[in-house]
């Protein structure tokens, strides 16, 4: 059961292990953050009367380059100047 700390074999194969779970988990952590700040962003322009999916189609059209994470820390952090830049991009 407890072979890792006296087996060379079993150490090595958990630390191969430890290894493709690491570099999987790294690519998974980004996903993971992405579907964080769009959950905020959503949240946050629905109790300003938008959808997330209309908001983002106007930045787009507009050409407003802010990524997810800019917009969900100013919903978040500044409440405030957030709903006036949803009104300026109605």
């Amino acid at each position: 059961m407890w072979r890792r700390k006296s087996n060379y074999a079993a150490a090595k194969e958990a630390l191969l292990k430890a290894g493709q779970y690491a570099y999987r988990d790294r690519r998974a952590k980004k996903r993971t953050f992405r579907n964080l700040w769009i959950l905020r962003l959503n949240a946050a322009l629905r109790e300003n009367g938008e959808k997330y999916s209309s908001f983002v189609k106007k930045l787009t059209d507009k050409k407003i380059a802010l990524d997810r994470k800019v917009l969900s820390e100013m919903a978040m952090k500044f409440p405030e100047q957030f709903k006036k830049f949803v009104e300026s991009v109605k």
